[in-house]
């Protein structure tokens, strides 16, 4: 499952006279918001390297879209960077043994994705693989939206901007006045 695409920027801080700051960046034009890879073996068990650089299958065969021409060591290294600081924010992941295969026919993934992925279309896409070589593939849009009452604050804030705003500085206002009126209180 991938994500829609966006731009990324990677920094590097270092550490010069006691302060960090920005050293080396790199940027990439097309990011997966989100990817994750549900198997039902570890995936370098089922296919060569080449067939998962191809059909990008796995985190390490990403195809991620540099926007300058770096040294191969340093956009691997901002690119091993990057694909790990998604990883930590659960944005990247690789479930082997996540799919269950019934009767040679049926299967089922299970993946879970997190309430922070961006909303818009997702691509799910299911690869039939034996013997090491893929034999069929499919591909399907997933739409993720907003629900419930973060859908309505978010069209809310989107559609009636002002309004929006007025209402928030307001309610903040309110709630400051209300927590200074219950400490004087106590």
């Amino acid at each position: 499952v991938k994500g829609p695409t966006q731009p990324v920027l990677v920094r590097e801080k270092q550490k010069v006279a006691g302060i960090w700051v920005n050293a080396e960046h790199q940027r990439y034009s097309s990011v997966p918001s989100f990817y994750a890879l549900a198997s039902s073996r570890p995936i370098g068990r089922i296919v060569d390297e080449r067939t998962r650089a191809i059909y990008e299958l796995g985190l390490d065969s990403l195809q991620l879209s540099p926007g300058s021409n770096a040294v191969s060591t340093v956009e691997q290294r901002f690119q091993r960077g990057l694909v790990e600081l998604k990883r930590r924010a659960g944005l990247y992941v690789e479930a082997p043994h996540a799919v269950e295969i019934t009767g040679g026919v049926l299967y089922r993934a299970r993946l879970t994705i997190p309430a922070r992925v961006p909303v818009g279309r997702f691509t799910a896409e299911t690869f039939l693989i034996r013997d090491g070589r893929v034999l069929a593939a499919a591909v399907r849009d997933i739409d993720i939206r907003k629900s419930g009452f973060e859908r309505f604050v978010a069209r809310a804030a989107d559609r009636h901007s002002v309004g929006y705003g007025l209402v928030a500085v307001a309610l903040s206002i309110a709630l400051g006045w209300a927590a200074g009126w219950i400490a004087r209180r106590v």
